[in-house]
């Protein structure tokens, strides 16, 4: 067997037992409960954060895991607030972020950075720094649209899909 000891980060942890992010991630779940598509849960979260990972080791990008993972954790967390004040989700999750950010240890240049990554992850044409191309990226192909039951009533357009496995 192999022995793998694996780091726990504080930050990260901060970020997901904070009261603004315990909240909105409720409301998220409360709102997308009988959601037929992709769902915007600790999972999805999860993945984005991974592939963010992934994407980076290979390219040799040096962008620390806190930064990936906070920005990952993050990026859709403004859902709730769009759900309920019709306020875009990726406005709506940078202002969280720049609420929770701070009482989980990150540095006023690192919020910044996070940020700005998600604020502009939504819109490939907006994407000039790393962070904010690998977050967009990795938010797309954290969805398994090629084996969705729900893939004939989705409002994505091909393009957007992932109609294939890629790695």
């Amino acid at each position: 067997m192999i022995n793998l000891e694996l780091n726990v980060s504080k930050r990260i942890n901060k970020i997901y037992s904070n009261e603004v992010f315990t909240k909105n991630l409720a409301d998220i779940l409360l709102h997308e409960n009988k959601r037929v598509f992709c769902k915007h849960n600790m999972e999805h979260f999860l993945d984005v954060a991974r592939i963010m990972y992934i994407i980076t080791l290979e390219n040799n990008f040096s962008i620390s895991k806190d930064i990936i993972y906070a920005c990952a954790i993050l990026h859709d967390i403004g859902r709730a607030k769009e759900y309920k004040e019709g306020i875009e989700h990726h406005i709506a999750s940078a202002s969280l972020a720049k609420e929770i950010l701070p009482s989980c240890d990150f540095t006023n240049y690192e919020i910044d950075i996070i940020c700005n990554a998600i604020q502009d992850h939504r819109n490939i044409t907006q994407l000039d720094n790393i962070l904010s191309s690998l977050l967009y990226v990795s938010d797309k192909l954290s969805r398994n649209c090629f084996s969705c039951n729900a893939i004939s009533s989705c409002k994505w357009t091909n393009d957007k899909m992932n109609l294939e496995i890629k790695y």
